[in-house]
């Protein structure tokens, strides 16, 4: 099996470049792992708060909740890493399952006029597809016409939203197939199954991203797109098919929304992607790509979870929770610019 080499993995073939090497994992280590004194922290600032925080039920409610989030930051941590960012991830979200119910569910009295195309159990198949659709739209913008892809996203991100109110006629879908409900509703060995799901896929990518060539090669996109084409790594194609993948997550992600709550609606994803970037940000994930882990920006979202969590159980409202979210995001930068030591673009 032929095998991916940057300048970067040559330079640590050389003996001197043991100790820079060994720094350098040591400090990955540091900042993959930096969050979890902070979770033990606000846990104990939790049950001081109240008893209540403590127990089975909060954490299992907790992890369930925090399901949704976790899947659209594994979709823009991958995103970032090879140095791109998508916006419209929060869109996808909502868009994703009204457009497959509104496909294969049957017309329900004036609120919703589905068209009835399918079997309920297509609906899961169709909400995938449409994510495909847009992560690859999104990389034709990006990366054939060389479009500035903050602007694209978030036209997207708008376009999305136009749509989802075109289609399902500002009403909420209350009517959601089995298919759809089974993760949100389920448990497996006493865990809900949308968490084992997660799990699955976090684990996927974290296997992927240091074991798996091509996952490692989007590293070296992410830290000089150059020297990773020089190298023979196809970037275009590659963060093509990262952009394809965020957006089918993002439209997952939407289904295990979808089927909790047991509704959809377009207001379902507002505000989504300030949670992802809070998340990924305070995890670790460089801005500028190249830099961060998929297991960092699972504990950043653990630690967002935690902390909203705490401030529910002080009995701070949800405008409050929403500046100290802004805040996180604001520490984070900082934190990231200066031990790092690089400006962020």
């Amino acid at each position: 099996m032929s095998e991916v080499t940057t300048m970067s993995d040559a330079a640590d073939l050389l003996p001197e470049a043991e100790p820079a090497r060994a720094a350098r994992s040591g400090t990955r280590w540091l900042r993959e792992f930096s969050l979890i004194p902070a979770m033990g922290l606000l846990i104990l600032i939790g049950f001081i708060e109240s008893p209540d925080f403590l127990t089975g039920d909060n954490f299992l409610a907790m992890l369930q909740q925090s399901t949704e989030l976790s899947v659209l930051v594994l979709a823009e941590a991958l995103i970032l890493i090879g140095g791109r960012m998508d916006l419209s991830l929060e869109s996808t979200v909502t868009l994703a399952p009204v457009l497959a119910l509104w496909l294969v569910l049957p017309t329900s009295g004036n609120r919703f006029n589905g068209l009835g195309f399918g079997a309920a159990w297509l609906a899961i198949p169709a909400c995938l597809l449409v994510g495909a659709a847009v992560g690859a739209i999104n990389g034709f913008l990006i990366l054939k016409m060389n479009l500035n892809g903050f602007v694209v996203t978030l036209g997207m991100l708008t376009t999305l939203h136009g749509l989802v109110v075109v289609v399902d006629g500002g009403q909420s879908i209350t009517t959601v197939p089995p298919s759809f409900s089974y993760l949100g509703h389920h448990d497996w060995l006493g865990l809900p199954a949308s968490v084992w799901v997660c799990g699955l896929l976090f684990t996927l990518g974290i296997a992927a991203l240091g074991w798996y060539r091509h996952g490692r090669a989007l590293y070296a996109i992410g830290g000089n797109p150059g020297a990773a084409r020089a190298a023979g790594i196809r970037v275009e194609r590659t963060m093509w098919i990262v952009l394809i993948i965020g957006s089918v997550l993002a439209a997952f992600a939407g289904m295990l929304y979808t089927g909790r709550l047991g509704s959809a609606s377009a207001s379902q994803g507002t505000g989504k992607i300030f949670e992802v970037f809070a998340a990924t940000v305070i995890g670790g994930v460089s801005m500028n790509g190249g830099r961060g882990s998929l297991f960092g920006a699972l504990t950043g979202v653990l630690t967002l979870r935690l902390i909203g969590n705490v401030l529910t159980f002080g009995h701070v409202s949800a405008q409050d929770i929403e500046f100290f979210n802004g805040v996180v995001i604001l520490v984070a930068l900082v934190v990231s610019r200066y031990t790092s030591g690089t400006a962020q673009d």
